[in-house]
């Protein structure tokens, strides 16, 4: 009876001792671990907020531990915003760590263009843990930039400006938040990045002017308005820098992270609307727009509603070109992966493509477009015609069997032509064998066309179309052609044995 009187005793001792391990906490020592000694918020800009950024605490000592503070070194006056183990501040007493375990901290930051006097400058602090001799640090460095903010106003009513689109088939005003830019907003620069909120309005008989070297973000839904009788002329240039693109003109979202480099639909389009004119884009770069550029013409196709060259669209979660019974002139143009189409020629127009490749390689889910569609109607109403759609030494291809899709109402004229062109268009089941839109014997229609051919490119998959030593497009572009579009997009030589597409073959690369 004793005996198990004994043992009963000693076993509520060591349940006792075990709860009291779990609940007693040594002071912390100066002993603790951190998945990383310094903590990088990539570059922001001024009055964005980062992506949220995480800090591991490790306890590795067979004993709980508390730490007896946790806090930003500049205190509430810091730019950082922390959150302790689900608790939101900037200074924290008395965290506990059970024995072998840790804790999360996470780290944000704004900074508000007032507190910097440069264009770009490194903001830093440090979370310090415990204080006196067992005080440790953990660094804080994010680079940001300031930039030349453009954003709608707020009326008197508490609504954000916007502006009038049209009207729905009821007379209801059709809007979308944005705003007029006013003269001095009309050029911009290369001294700063801009950043835009909503869409920023080029009025009637107003020209935005944007200069070589120039970069644009914008916010989520936002963009840029071409209204009737307004004109867009980007004057970017060739860099000697391909990695850089120093005088390049590049079109991408606000955030500037990387795991946001390569995200489609961050923003909205470019948007050059009917009745816009004398629009001009050159050495231009569109990235991660929802549509990238959206041209709609008068109908009248008496002038070029846009002049394209040397200008990249790529990762548009819907398309990277879409016009609309518009006239355009392009050369010197890649239109890379697209969630739908990369070049969707819509409801009729004029249009001449020379040495421009296009190539949907679309890697970020399921699509149902091409590389290129042509139509002269919607949801099969009879629309405008098709006068002409000429492609010149181009590539049509892509990571579908498919990648043309011809759409004719039948009534309207549905002009085009494909002249030294590689196409891919693998019809294997036969289902486009005995429509007449899609003979390639037809010379009228298909002349010197090289069909489902190698194009052998650098890396299709990250939208980069130079091309190799086993491509087909090399030295079989048409010479007279060639001569009138004489270098490349990179500013090589073309005259002598031109190879089809945007890109010429690089000496050293043969």
């Amino acid at each position: 009876m004793r005996y198990l009187y004994f043992i009963s005793i000693l076993f509520l001792v060591v349940i006792w001792s075990s709860c009291r391990k779990d609940f007693d906490y040594a002071p912390s020592s100066g002993n603790l671990e951190f998945s990383k000694d310094t903590v990088f918020l990539d570059t922001i800009f001024t009055n964005i907020g980062s992506s949220t950024r995480s800090l591991i605490v490790h306890n590795r000592n067979r004993d709980p531990i508390e730490i007896s503070s946790i806090r930003l070194g500049n205190g509430q006056n810091s730019r950082y915003r922390l959150n302790v183990d689900g608790e939101a501040g900037k200074e924290f007493q008395n965290i506990p760590i059970l024995a072998q375990d840790s804790i999360f901290i996470f780290i944000e930051t704004t900074v508000p263009s007032s507190a910097i006097n440069e264009s770009e400058f490194l903001y830093t602090d440090a979370i310090q843990f415990d204080s006196g001799a067992d005080q440790q640090e953990v660094q804080l460095v994010t680079l940001v930039k300031d930039a030349v903010f453009l954003y709608p106003n707020t009326l008197s009513n508490g609504i954000k400006e916007s502006l009038l689109l049209g009207l729905d088939d009821e007379g209801n005003e059709i809007r979308v938040e944005g705003f007029t830019l006013d003269d001095n907003q009309l050029n911009f620069t290369d001294q700063k990045p801009y950043v835009i909120f909503g869409y920023a309005a080029v009025a009637n008989e107003k020209q935005l002017v944007i200069d070589a070297g120039a970069r644009v973000h914008f916010h989520k839904d936002s963009g840029i308005l071409v209204q009737e009788g307004g004109s867009l002329q980007i004057n970017g240039s060739l860099s000697t820098d391909q990695e850089v693109l120093e005088n390049e003109v590049i079109f991408e979202g606000d955030r500037l992270e990387p795991e946001f480099s390569e995200i489609p639909g961050q923003w909205g389009t470019v948007w050059l609307s009917k009745g816009s004119e004398n629009n001009s884009l050159d050495y231009l770069t569109i990235k991660n727009a929802t549509v990238g550029l959206l041209v709609e013409g008068d109908g009248m196709l008496q002038s070029p509603t846009l002049e394209l060259k040397n200008t990249q669209i790529y990762n548009s979660a819907s398309t990277n070109l879409w016009a609309k019974t518009a006239y355009i002139n392009a050369e010197n143009i890649i239109l890379g992966g697209a969630g739908n189409n990369s070049l969707h020629i819509n409801l009729g127009g004029r249009y001449s493509f020379i040495h421009s490749t296009i190539a949907n390689y679309w890697v970020n889910g399921f699509r149902t477009g091409t590389a290129l569609l042509l139509d002269n109607s919607i949801n099969n109403e009879i629309m405008s015609g098709l006068v002409k759609a000429d492609f010149i030494n181009c590539i049509i291809d892509g990571n579908d069997n498919i990648e043309l899709r011809l759409r004719d109402n039948g009534t309207n004229i549905f002009n085009y032509s494909f002249t030294n062109c590689i196409i891919k268009f693998e019809d294997n089941r036969g289902d486009f064998d005995e429509n007449p839109l899609y003979n390639f014997e037809n010379l009228d229609l298909f002349d010197q066309i090289q069909l489902n051919q190698e194009t052998d490119f650098n890396n299709a998959n990250a939208n980069d179309f130079r091309i190799g030593n086993l491509s087909i497009a090399k030295d079989n572009a048409n010479l007279d052609t060639a001569v009138l579009v004489p270098i490349d997009i990179l500013g090589a030589d073309r005259t002598i044995s031109p190879a089809i597409g945007a890109y010429q073959m690089q000496p050293e690369e043969e």
